[in-house]
């Protein structure tokens, strides 16, 4: 799942989610390969969408209890305002 993050710390800030819960990367099977592609193909995917190729942009990996959401989490972020393609 990916959305907007409620409480942004960065002009473009979009979570993404696995539908499946998982505490960290230590917990992920790597014979899970479905799940990293399906997660590359939605950051490519969001990467096009809104432009954010043109600017810099990273994916943060975040997991394990200390975290606001304690579960396996990405952030896709930008310096940069995403823009949605018009077509």
């Amino acid at each position: 799942m990916a959305f907007h993050h409620p409480k942004p710390s960065y002009p473009f800030h979009v979570l993404l989610v696995p539908k499946k819960a998982v505490a960290s990367l230590q917990e992920l099977d790597p014979k899970d390969s479905t799940f990293l592609t399906e997660l590359y193909s939605t950051v490519q995917s969001l990467v096009d969408e809104f432009h954010l190729a043109e600017g810099a942009y990273r994916l943060i990996v975040n997991g394990g209890e200390y975290q606001d959401f304690p579960l396996l989490h990405f952030h896709l972020i930008s310096n940069v305002e995403g823009q949605r393609s018009n077509v």
